[in-house]
């Protein structure tokens, strides 16, 4: 039985603030005022960047826009793994498993889904479209938490489920980028 569930992304306003509050009650005074990045974040950058994220960063912004996508859950091998699947246009698109890294998200692909899943649409051909499959990997986003750490391999084996028994396509090309890369070589060999 495959089950393969629609998703929206709906944080409720009171997790957003518990969050926002959590963020500015954060006790400055335990980290050390590092002003360089040679031995982690810079100080005042981080502080500013939590400030903007409190205060000015629009969170049902973005969420619209990863819900301007056809987001799904499915359970693989046991582990509930979301994705955002794009059919592509024209007759037979070649499907794209695309990989993010760590740390990473499906963010980072969102903006380049519709031009490889429609390429006609921007200055390409309908038959380089692409089928656009982007998962959270295990244990990032919206994919479940496995038990236990999960290695390139094992995540190789969960997407190559995801693609060719839950997705149903014989064969599909990937990407990867950082831990991503690493996971698409495993799918490779």
């Amino acid at each position: 039985l495959i089950m393969i569930n629609r998703f929206k992304l709906n944080i409720s306003k009171n997790k957003l603030n518990k969050i926002y509050s959590k963020v500015k009650k954060y006790p400055w005074k335990n980290i050390q005022k590092i002003h360089g990045w040679k031995l982690g974040t810079n100080y005042n950058y981080l502080k500013i960047i939590s400030n903007y994220w409190t205060s000015k960063y629009n969170w049902k912004k973005q969420e619209n826009k990863i819900n301007s996508f056809s987001n799904y859950t499915t359970t693989v091998n046991g582990l509930k793994i979301h994705f955002i699947k794009e059919k592509g246009s024209g007759k037979n698109p070649t499907p794209l498993l695309l990989m993010h890294g760590w740390p990473g998200s499906i963010v980072e692909f969102l903006e380049i889904i519709k031009k490889l899943a429609h390429s006609e649409k921007y200055g390409g051909r309908i038959d380089d479209a692409f089928d656009v499959i982007v998962p959270s990997l295990p244990g990032f986003g919206f994919s479940g938490l496995p038990k236990k750490p999960m290695g390139p391999r094992k995540i190789s084996k969960t997407m190559n489920d995801l693609m060719v028994k839950k997705l149903k396509y014989k064969k599909y090309v990937a990407q990867g980028g950082d831990w991503g890369a690493t996971i698409c070589n495993w799918l490779g060999y």
